[in-house]
């Protein structure tokens, strides 16, 4: 008899069956005298659709909410169905009497398994392979302590638990809210989940901070200072600073009131001298911990842009295609305590200029010396951190180069011994004021030796030595030769890119002020860094957040949706608590110390309570604040909703969102000071179209879209009009085909309407210039200054937010005015070993520009 073996995914079936021996490949299957091994595709059985359960729930309604199904039964997907049935056939072989569980090591391979066996209602006996590496070493140990199916019973209940619980809310989450946000039509969808929304409520509410920031000017001083063997600078200490005032976002060098600077300064540069003194210490730096994926997804970004999907991927290919490292999905930064033989190993078997550095930390006896920092059970989970295999290739490409020779050069230097520096602190008192100056030299290498030059190690920033100090005589005195004072302000809080907010999804436990909570998510954190980059992805494919070069930047429905969870008051959804309770619950179940039923029966409650105080949400009783705001239509103070600022007789209402576009406080304002105020630009239509409008504020206190010019009579709802008025629209600058001498008409000016900047003369027969710019273009919208900056030079400044129909990508460009007059596009200069062939033949062409 033979027992079946089923992996996660092809390759990893084709690896088990070379290790195996003597397998015959037969279709997509594998089979010897002792296994057939075939694999999975990822997930093939899904659970149902609410319609699955019941044609009623096709239609999305609040009326039909909950739904809580009291049985799941998954079903297969679609457009997987055939690898189902294949792997439904083979287990129902007569000559089987076992079935091997080979997918990945942990809860959603687990869950693959499990769905794929109850799915092809499967009776065979059950065994677990449990693998970290896809060496034949680690495969074969596998296969030598296979773990029984009582071991697992509890990690497919969490699994289940976790897949349904994320079903339940989700899908009454979403349903519940998007009938409320946007009613019956839908026209949006209001997509919420246990983890995607915490961590875009993180991305908003870091979006608010930036918006009222109010930067806060200080001033630094800075001394240039002489001795006899040199001259060195020193910067401005404030003598009373203590660590407390650090934690409030001070710093020791900030001087906040403007006078006392400048009293320091003049007493400064009056003293005869400063007295000098300094110390001298030995500092040591430790080498950075082996990396978990989340670590190494952050790196990747800061290093090489590299988003964190795209660096799992590269990752998953050095694991399954090319053996060349352990199992990537892992929140471990350490290795089995009996795994010292192992990496002693990998560590000689290493080639290149790897092979030079681990050979020596082999011989020299590093991995003996390696301490629990390292090498420590009560950090390894289901696996351990991510090293190499010892297995070499050179057949990666240039994206894998990169993601290897992070994970090489951090496993040869965890083993190496500290690195070494000499620092220096000075303090120059000049009139009683004190200046502090450092230097540091590299004296001992260590682990920076293994960092050679160019491969720079991004978890630390001070690797490389310090200015070198001027050597100091005893008891010598400095010359004041110089000292200014420079003004500063404090900056926002950044956005966050793809490396930031893995960090803070990673951390999002250190939020919660339940130590248990915190506790069960100080592993974990915000999703699992197997699904944070799905995560991030999802939220940009629901046009939650887009990217803006390196940063995440969310939308208006994103500030929608969170502001909406907070009126409704269901904000546990945003909050990472309910991740933290979800997640110690779960390890609970794993341990056999919490039921599946009783998990289940608490996630019913929640999404029931969702579902229960989004219906009975009234925007009248939800919480408003007076504003400043003085509405005309009665003389008070407007209040502010969660969606709007309303008059307190309610005969006017503007919408805080408008043609999906956010309003700002002072642009509502302007509009009722004004009655109209405009051009605006970032209006979007249905089909996400940009365009412009002025608004106007007729005399019912109805806000209305305006096209045209300022004063024109064009109100409308549309999202442009192709007659506008030009006789009544504003200038801006010189029609720039006028001011370059490409135009007859030395006195054309250029109009501003809501679509276009077009020459006055247009107007004039006799005069007749064409020449005009859409202001929308490439979803870039034209601003005055880039008209004007192209009349006077016939260049704009950079612009850095186009972006191609063709590819959908953002690129940048000058806009340049090209000889005869016509517009076309100018691209930055590159090196040449950068600059690619369809880049050239761009800049040469000048494409065409997009109207609108």
């Amino acid at each position: 008899m033979k027992k079946l073996v089923i992996a996660e995914k092809p390759s990893v079936a084709a690896d088990i069956a070379r290790t195996l021996g003597k397998a015959k490949k037969n279709g997509d299957y594998y089979e010897n005298e002792e296994f057939v091994i075939s694999s999975a595709l990822g997930h093939l059985i899904e659970l149902p659709m609410p319609a699955d359960i019941d044609k009623k729930y096709a239609r999305w309604s609040l009326a039909n909410l909950p739904i809580l199904p009291e049985k799941f039964t998954p079903k297969p997907i679609e457009k997987t169905k055939k690898k189902f049935a294949e792997l439904k056939k083979l287990m129902g072989r007569k000559d089987l009497d076992g079935i091997i569980n080979a997918c990945d090591a942990g809860r959603e391979g687990e869950l693959i398994f499990t769905y794929i066996y109850e799915a092809a209602k499967c009776k065979l006996p059950r065994q677990r392979l449990w693998m970290s590496s896809m060496t034949p070493e680690s495969i074969r140990q596998a296969f030598a302590s296979l773990r029984s199916q009582e071991e697992m019973v509890s990690l497919q209940d969490a699994a289940r638990c976790r897949s349904e619980s994320d079903w339940i809310v989700g899908i009454n989450g979403t349903r519940a809210i998007t009938s409320r946000m946007f009613g019956a039509r839908q026209k949006a969808v209001a997509s919420v989940g246990r983890v995607q929304t915490p961590t875009l409520a993180m991305i908003v509410e870091r979006e608010r901070e930036i918006a009222n920031f109010k930067p806060k000017p200080y001033w630094k001083i800075t001394a240039k200072f002489g001795i006899e063997n040199g001259e060195y600078s020193g910067t401005y200490q404030k003598p009373d600073f203590k660590a407390k005032d650090k934690a409030s976002g001070d710093a020791a060098d900030r001087i906040w009131d403007e006078e006392a600077a400048k009293k320091i300064l003049e007493e400064v540069k009056n003293a005869p001298f400063a007295e000098v003194s300094e110390k001298k210490t030995q500092s040591k730096q430790i080498a950075p911990k082996l990396y978990d994926l989340t670590t190494l997804q952050r790196e990747a970004n800061n290093r090489f842009s590299f988003s964190a999907a795209r660096t799992l991927s590269i990752t998953q290919s050095l694991y399954e295609k090319h053996k060349m490292v352990t199992y990537p999905r892992t929140d471990s930064r350490a290795l089995p305590e009996d795994y010292r033989g192992v990496c002693i190993d990998t560590l000689n078997r290493l080639d290149g200029k790897y092979g030079v550095f681990g050979k020596k930390a082999a011989e020299e006896g590093y991995v003996q010396k390696a301490t629990k920092r390292i090498f420590n059970n009560a950090q390894v989970s289901d696996h351990f951190a991510i090293i190499p295999t010892g297995v070499n290739s050179s057949k990666l490409n240039a994206d894998e180069l990169k993601i290897y020779d992070m994970i090489a050069r951090r496993f040869i230097a965890a083993f190496y011994p500290d690195a070494i520096f000499d620092v220096t602190q000075r303090t120059s008192v000049a009139a009683g004021h004190y200046f502090k100056t450092e230097g540091k030299i590299l004296k001992f290498q260590g682990w920076l030796e293994v960092y050679e030059k160019g491969a720079a190690n991004p978890e630390k920033q001070d690797d490389e030595e310090s200015a070198t100090l001027p050597e100091l005589k005893d008891g010598e005195n400095a010359k004041i030769l110089d000292a200014q004072t420079k003004e500063e302000a404090t900056k926002p809080p950044a956005r966050y890119t793809e490396a930031t907010l893995l960090s803070a999804m990673e951390g999002a436990g250190k939020l919660l002020e339940d130590d248990e909570l915190a506790e069960a998510m100080k592993e974990k954190g915000l999703g699992t860094p197997a699904t944070r980059a799905q995560i991030i992805d999802t939220l940009v494919m629901h046009q939650f957040i887009e990217r803006q070069k390196r940063e995440l930047v969310p939308t208006n429905k994103a500030e929608s949706l969170i502001s909406f969870l907070k009126a409704v008051g269901v904000e546990d959804l945003t909050s990472p608590a309910m991740t933290g309770e979800w997640e110690y619950k779960l390890r609970l179940i794993e341990k056999n110390e919490l039921s599946r039923k009783d998990f289940m029966t608490g996630i019913s409650e929640m999404a029931t309570n969702i579902v229960e105080r989004t219906k009975a949400f009234s925007e009248e009783d939800s919480e408003k604040k007076e504003t400043n705001i003085v509405s005309p239509s009665d003389g008070k103070n407007m209040m502010e909703t969660f969606r709007a600022y309303r008059s307190q007789d309610d005969k006017l209402i503007i919408y805080k969102t408008m043609g999906n576009r956010k309003m700002s406080k002072e642009e509502v304002e302007e509009l009722l000071a004004k009655k109209i105020i405009g051009p605006l630009d970032g209006f979007k239509s249905k089909q996400g179209k940009p365009y412009s409008a002025f608004l106007r504020l007729d005399d019912d206190f109805k806000v209305k879209f305006q096209f045209g010019a300022a004063n024109s009579d064009n109100t409308e709802s549309g999202a442009g009009s192709k007659n506008e008025d030009l006789s009544k629209a504003e200038a801006v600058s010189r029609c720039p085909k006028a001011a370059l001498g490409y135009c007859q008409c030395q006195d054309g000016m250029m109009l501003e309407t809501t679509s276009q900047y077009v020459c006055s003369n247009s107007l004039d027969k006799e005069k007749e210039c064409s020449f005009k710019i859409w202001r929308n273009m490439l979803s870039h919208s034209i601003k005055r200054e880039e008209v004007q900056a192209l009349a006077e030079t016939g260049k704009t400044p950079l612009i850095e937010d186009f972006v191609s129909k063709r590819t959908g990508k953002k690129f940048s460009a000058y806009l340049i005015l090209k000889e005869g007059g016509d517009i076309g596009f100018e691209f930055e200069k590159r090196a040449p070993k950068a600059k690619k062939t369809s880049e050239k033949k761009a800049a040469k062409t000048s494409p065409k520009l997009d109207e609108e």
